[in-house]
């Protein structure tokens, strides 16, 4: 099994890669795009600003790859927004495998939304894992038909996303202990189990 991360620049690399190595995956970087492509696995991370984080996939043209990827695809913080259509953040247009648009927080007490939080109405890839996980985010992505986990903020919105072989959280699994390890566990159970 050949897992690849993302590396374009824009990536939490190092700790995605600790925290799949903690579980017993191993996972290469890359930004290769025939290396991506032969990958049984691929994880998209992402922190920063969302119109630099699409300029760089533009730059190695993942941005036309990414989309066209067949194998399980996991966005992580940005790399679930960058997976999502408009973005208020740089006014960008991002991936559209997930047709929502990405939205910046107004109501919500304090921005960023960052700390512990508790995603609920778990289900798809999610589904048992109704517990705390870390956020960090400034701009949230609306509760949709693609929906598999919410969270409150101030209002709710999406804290996962899934469809067909997109999967993506807005928390950052790499960053919430002991559930964020479990939780990347069941995901790579669960496609071995359905290819």
């Amino acid at each position: 099994m050949k897992t690849v991360i993302i590396d374009y620049g824009a990536g939490n690399v190092r700790s995605v890669s600790s925290a799949l190595s903690f579980i017993g995956v191993d996972a290469i970087l890359s930004n290769d795009p025939e290396v991506i492509q032969k990958s049984d696995f691929v994880i998209f991370p992402g922190v920063g600003h969302a119109k630099s984080a699409m300029d760089s996939l533009k730059e190695k043209q993942l941005h036309r790859l990414i989309p066209t990827l067949k194998q399980p695809v996991l966005g992580i913080c940005l790399g679930m927004q960058l997976l999502c259509g408009h973005n208020e953040e740089g006014d960008i247009e991002g991936l559209g495998i997930f047709d929502v648009p990405v939205l910046k927080f107004t109501v919500s007490p304090k921005v960023p939304h960052m700390g512990w939080n508790t995603i609920h109405d778990a289900q798809g890839f999610c589904t048992g894992f109704d517990q705390h996980f870390y956020f960090v985010h400034s701009y949230f992505v609306p509760v949709c038909s693609d929906t598999v986990a919410k969270c409150t903020y101030g209002h709710e919105f999406s804290a996962a996303l899934q469809k067909n072989n997109f999967f993506a959280t807005q928390f950052h699994p790499e960053k919430s202990s002991d559930a964020g390890l479990a939780l990347l566990t069941s995901f790579f159970k669960q496609q071995k189990i359905t290819e």
